[in-house]
């Protein structure tokens, strides 16, 4: 039970860090984008572009990390859909 406490523990401060990685990249490279966007064509904000769908990755990071964590790591939650697919294979 010990060793499958600290396996999830670690699952989960895994998924912690690669979070913090993730958005504290995103910060520095779309700040950065945007500068270069603000001087370079001022005219076009096409920094919008990278912002919005590295920002889809960084949300399913947070997601993943923060709010989904404890519903599909557990071994219940996979016990039950086991449970659930052999219901499904006797039908």
């Amino acid at each position: 039970m010990s060793d499958n406490l600290r396996v999830l523990a670690e699952q989960r401060a895994d998924a912690k860090i690669k979070f913090f990685k993730n958005f504290k990249a995103y910060v520095i490279v779309n700040a950065i984008l945007a500068v270069i966007n603000a001087i370079c064509t001022p005219d076009f904000w096409w920094v919008l572009f990278p912002v919005f769908f590295w920002g889809i990755g960084v949300l399913v990071d947070f997601l993943k990390a923060f709010v989904f964590n404890d519903k599909f790591d557990t071994e219940a939650y996979r016990e039950q859909k086991i449970q659930e697919e052999m219901e499904k294979l006797r039908k």
